[in-house]
This record gives structure tokens, C-alpha cells and sequence, in this order.
């Protein structure tokens, strides 16, 4: 006698199961979006670099050069510095070890510091006024030193500018990417309509990253600026040292009036 076959009770247990997909956390496709991008998984500095606009990007790529020129700035002149005033004060030594203009002259006419190009003016005037009267010898002589003086000034001081320049506006460029950033994460927010602080913070994040950026850049270039500033004035104080000397050396020179203005030099 032929049987029936056993009907499956495989719908019944189908039914009764949970659907994982219902059940389960939403898939990492499904996470809001800022300004169209995926929420950064990265949050360190670089990878909040990688995921910032490219407004933001360029702006952090600026402020990085330029706190690389002010670290630059600083070693070139410091090493000039500290060179010129070692100069300065091997040639002030000589000068308070002279008795004569023409001692002085003599151990700095072949040298190319500035002190050596001041002893060369004086010695100069010295010779194209020996058919002139002394009385305004001083004062031309002076008149020469005074523009030696500020021709040096201005040449150490060369690329000291850009610091201060640096410093100044800095701080303002950072907080330029700083609000074009968190003007893109609002609209990111509204794009998302969600308010949930995981969508919100990395933007925000990327955008206070360039302010750090602009702090960092400035904050070195103004100190560095206000250091090199002081040995500035240090180095232009030796050579007003240097050329009160020089006045010195002439003036006794004329006061002895031995020998003629021609032959001072010599």
C-alpha cells in the first residue's frame, strides 16, 4: 500500500525566525554624510588634513611654508649675526689700540667689514680734503660715517620683514580656513538633517585645525622677529661705537696738526 509523503514543517520554522537584516546595527554605508564625504574614521592631525576641504588644505599648506621660511629666516641670520658682531668687535679692538688715524688705517685698509669700510670713508675725505680747509672736516667725515652706518643697518635687517609679516597675519589666514570650514560642516549638517554630535564634530574638528595651523606659524615668527630685532640693535649700537671711534682718532689727529691732512691717512 503506497504512503503519502511527509509534508516539511520547513515554512513553519521560516516564519517563526527574526530577519537579521531588521535586527541587526545599520551597515557603515548608511552613516551620515558631511559635504558629501564619508565621517572621517581618522581623527588624528593628518587625517583630519587628508579629510578637510580643499580650501582648508590649501590654507594649513600656506601656513606650514611659512613657518618653514621663519625657522629658515632665524638660522640665516643668526649665523649673520653672530658673524658680523665678532667682526665688529675684533675691529673695535683695533681701533681703541690705535693712537693715529693712520695706525687704524693702516691694519684695516684691506678689509671688508663694515668697520674697515668706515676707517676707508674717513681716509678718503681725508686725502679729497687736503687742499681744503680743516674746520668741516669733522662733519664731512660724519656726514659719510652716518650713511656707512644706515647702508649696514638696512643690509642686516634684509629679510627680517617677512617675519613680522608672518606673525601679523597668520593668525588671520588660519582663522580664514578656520570659518570657511565650519561654514562647509553647516552645510554638511543640513544636508545630513541631523544634528547628532559624530556628524558634527570632524568638521568642526578640521576647521579649528587651521586656526591651530596660523597659531603655530605666528607665535614663532614673533618671537624669532623680537629676537633678531634685539641683536639687531645690539650689532647697530657697535657700530655707533665704531664710528665715534673713528671721530675720535680724527679728531686728535687735527688737534695735533704735526702733520698734513694728505699724509694722515698714509
Amino acid at each position: 500500500m503506497p504512503t503519502a509523503p511527509i509534508a516539511s514543517p520547513a515554512p513553519a520554522a521560516s516564519a517563526a525566525s527574526p530577519e537579521p537584516a531588521q535586527s541587526g546595527p545599520p551597515p557603515l554605508q548608511s552613516l551620515p554624510t558631511i559635504g558629501g564625504a564619508s565621517l572621517p574614521e581618522d581623527l588624528s592631525p593628518w587625517g583630519m588634513f587628508e579629510a578637510a576641504d580643499i580650501v582648508v588644505k590649501i590654507v594649513m599648506i600656506g601656513l606650514a611654508l611659512a613657518s618653514l621660511v621663519t625657522w629658515t629666516v632665524w638660522l640665516a641670520k643668526s649665523f649673520e649675526l653672530r658673524s658680523a658682531r665678532s667682526t665688529v668687535r675684533r675691529d673695535l679692538r683695533i681701533l681703541n689700540e690705535s693712537a693715529t688715524i693712520a695706525q687704524a688705517h693702516e691694519r684695516l685698509h684691506d678689509g671688508t667689514s663694515a668697520v674697515a669700510r668706515l676707517m676707508q670713508a674717513a681716509a678718503q675725505e681725508i686725502r679729497l680734503s687736503a687742499s681744503l680747509r680743516a674746520e668741516g672736516l669733522k662733519e664731512r667725515i660724519a656726514l659719510q660715517l652716518e650713511r656707512i652706518e644706515m647702508a649696514v643697518s638696512r643690509k642686516i635687517s634684509r629679510g627680517t620683514g617677512i617675519l613680522a609679516t608672518i606673525g601679523s597675519t597668520a593668525p588671520f589666514i588660519g582663522l580664514f580656513g578656520t570659518v570657511w570650514g565650519i561654514m562647509n560642516s553647516f552645510i554638511g549638517i543640513s544636508n545630513a538633517h541631523t544634528t547628532n554630535l559624530a556628524v558634527v564634530a570632524p568638521g568642526i574638528a578640521q576647521a579649528l585645525l587651521a586656526t591651530a595651523f596660523g597659531l603655530v606659524a605666528a607665535i614663532p615668527a614673533v618671537v624669532v622677529y623680537n629676537v633678531l630685532a634685539r641683536q639687531t640693535q645690539h650689532y647697530r649700537a657697535y657700530l655707533g661705537d665704531a664710528s665715534a671711534q673713528v671721530m675720535r682718532l680724527v679728531s686728535r689727529d687735527l688737534d695735533r696738526a704735526k702733520l698734513p691732512l694728505s699724509q694722515a691717512a698714509e
